[in-house]
């Protein structure tokens, strides 16, 4: 495996971080921001469904950052 750097935001780490903590709790196990870009990317944040106590105005706020995101990342060689 090739490991690369990459540059983001303190917000972003920090919402991250987060979201990493959250999916551990739910887990139940230790999980890497790499394993959460992951997830995050593949969309396997789906199986989490019902596990996030949010309204569905939170979750559609929530989706559309996320793709607004995705489709800012780049990544720099």
């Amino acid at each position: 495996m090739t490991l690369k750097t990459i540059k983001i935001s303190e917000e972003n780490y920090r919402w991250l971080v987060q979201l990493s903590g959250e999916l551990q709790k739910l887990l139940g196990k230790p999980v890497s921001l790499d394993k959460t870009l992951y997830l995050l990317h593949h969309g396997n944040l789906k199986d989490l469904a019902g596990s996030w106590k949010i309204s569905d105005k939170e979750a559609e706020t929530f989706l559309k950052t996320l793709s607004k995101e995705w489709k800012q990342w780049k990544i720099s060689a």
